[in-house]
């Protein structure tokens, strides 16, 4: 048996901070809880991400859902994806049972049943705030990045964005950007060939069928009008409580390539739009990306890089990050090595390919002198995880068996009449669910072709006919002018971010924030 004093007073040295901290555990040796090793998490350090790992059934998701509660009574929004759809509950009071109550004195601490404040947000047709971003704001890089094109198609697509910015031909959803696809490789060929130069039809041809590919996982109900402004993800209600964005995405499973342009997006455009922090007391936001194997399955490459770029610059934002999946290996080590909080709850070895993956992941962890890592993460019990994190000055904490704090929301879904009650009283769904479909390129080249078709009907060419206006001159003289200035702004913004390899926007050039 260890030596249970020598274990108490490495917990108390590890775990007591000087800044505000939350309990969320209590130390655990030989498989009981010891009184006094309390686990507290710095909310200085939420900005340094996190993940939250372990096998279906071993209580992951009530761990990520008792951090959010914690946040939110320290008046730090959240943002998380509901992928399984069992999170809505943060939204209701939760009930006491025994084993609630047991749990709750072993840790030391008093249940006290909570709702918190809630936002349902949607990707798609679910009952919630509809999010979007514009073909226009997602800028040439990332729509590239995500359709996984090569150097001569991303090049070709930048021609596009240039010639939709030259031109105020503003691009809004997928149907503006297919038009101006078909547009250059047909009536416009020999105008564009002349200002931007040759165009390879194949490439044009190849992109439309990718863009196809994207709207068939059901792309055209993300990009659009009104896009999200990001300062509405960072709310605290009357109460002092930081709001808890529930992201309703149970109906993307099947769907990881529009899960993963989301994510993409959601994070250049809070990079963009928040100002450097450097080191803060708490965060402003913190994000958790549940089933994140999703985002990372599917991805190139270069999507990864992108990601993981982001992920290392983001915490300066005063931004956290927490991934939560089924086992750590399903993060890529680029993006794992940036995580300094780490929760892993028990594994199971049905084969010897689980038995490799657990070796791997207790090689993850700091070693410890009081557990035997490889064996002990299959013997975790329901709720029970390894923990460690970083203190306040960056060094990562000793490892320990930890009883995990019980949520005090629900532990169970809303019912619909529930969801809908919250939905009703919701200010952002009547500012964001209103369909928008302003004059954009797909309207503008639609009458320019129309217009060209019914003056050949009418006005057969003669010798010294009155010259046909330009192309530059019909469109400046539509109904498009008024989408100047939004359309500057995001080619400034893409200039500017595509330097670093980001893309998004720029709270200093745009006023509609992200999506």
């Amino acid at each position: 048996m260890a030596d249970q004093a020598s274990f108490l007073t490495a917990l108390k040295t590890g775990y007591t901070f000087k800044s505000e901290s939350v309990k969320i555990g209590i130390g655990m040796l030989d498989g009981k809880a010891v009184a006094g090793a309390d686990i507290n998490l710095p909310l200085k350090t939420m900005n340094r991400h996190g993940l939250i790992a372990g096998a279906t059934g071993t209580g992951k998701t009530k761990t990520l859902q008792m951090i959010s509660e914690a946040l939110s009574s320290a008046s730090i929004p959240a943002l998380v994806m509901d992928i399984k759809g069992d999170l809505s509950g943060i939204g209701a009071a939760g009930t006491i049972n025994d084993k609630i109550k047991e749990r709750c004195a072993a840790i030391g601490i008093k249940y006290e049943p909570q709702a918190f404040p809630v936002e349902f947000m949607t990707l798609s047709n679910e009952k919630g705030i509809r999010l979007r971003a514009t073909v226009s704001e997602f800028g040439p890089i990332l729509l590239s990045r995500i359709l996984e094109l090569n150097d001569t198609q991303e090049g070709l697509v930048a021609m596009i964005f240039k010639y939709c910015d030259d031109n105020k031909l503003p691009l809004l959803d997928l149907k503006d950007f297919i038009k101006v696809l078909q547009y250059i490789s047909n009536e416009g060929k020999a105008e564009i060939q002349q200002a931007y130069g040759q165009i390879a039809t194949t490439s044009t041809g190849t992109i439309l069928r990718k863009v196809i590919g994207l709207q068939q996982q059901g792309a055209d109900v993300f990009f659009g009008e009104k896009s999200f402004e990001v300062a509405d993800l960072m709310r605290v209600s009357d109460e002092g409580l930081g709001v808890v964005n529930v992201l309703r995405v149970t109906d993307l499973q099947d769907k990881p390539k529009l899960f993963s342009t989301f994510m993409l997006q959601l994070l250049a455009e809070l990079y963009s739009s928040c100002p450097e922090e450097g080191d803060v007391e708490k965060p402003k936001l913190v994000l958790f990306i549940d089933e994140a194997h999703l985002v990372f399955q599917e991805a190139s490459d270069a999507l990864l890089k992108q990601i993981e770029t982001i992920v290392k610059l983001i915490r300066s934002k005063g931004i956290g990050i927490f991934f939560c999946t089924q086992n750590p290996t399903d993060v890529p080590p680029g993006v794992l090595a940036q995580l300094g909080l780490k929760v892993q709850h028990a594994l199971r070895a049905f084969t010897a390919n689980d038995r490799k993956a657990i070796k791997q992941a207790a090689e993850n962890y700091p070693s410890s002198s009081f557990y035997k890592t490889e064996d002990l993460i299959t013997e975790l019990g329901i709720g029970e995880a390894l923990v460690t994190m970083l203190d306040e000055k960056g060094v990562p904490t000793p490892l320990v068996q930890c009883m995990m704090a019980p949520p005090r929301s629900r532990m169970d879904i809303l019912t619909p009449a529930e969801i809908d009650a919250i939905v009703a009283k919701s200010k952002l769904v009547a500012k964001y669910n209103q369909v928008i479909d302003s004059e954009s390129a797909y309207e503008i080249l639609t009458q320019k072709l129309q217009d060209a078709a019914n003056k050949n009907q009418t006005n057969p060419t003669k010798t010294g006919a009155k010259p046909e206006p330009s192309t530059l001159e019909k469109i400046l003289n539509s109904g498009a002018a008024k989408q100047v200035e939004r359309t500057a702004a995001s080619m400034i913004t893409r200039g500017l971010l595509g330097a670093l390899g980001l893309g998004g926007r720029s709270s200093s050039t745009k006023k509609s924030g992200w999506f």
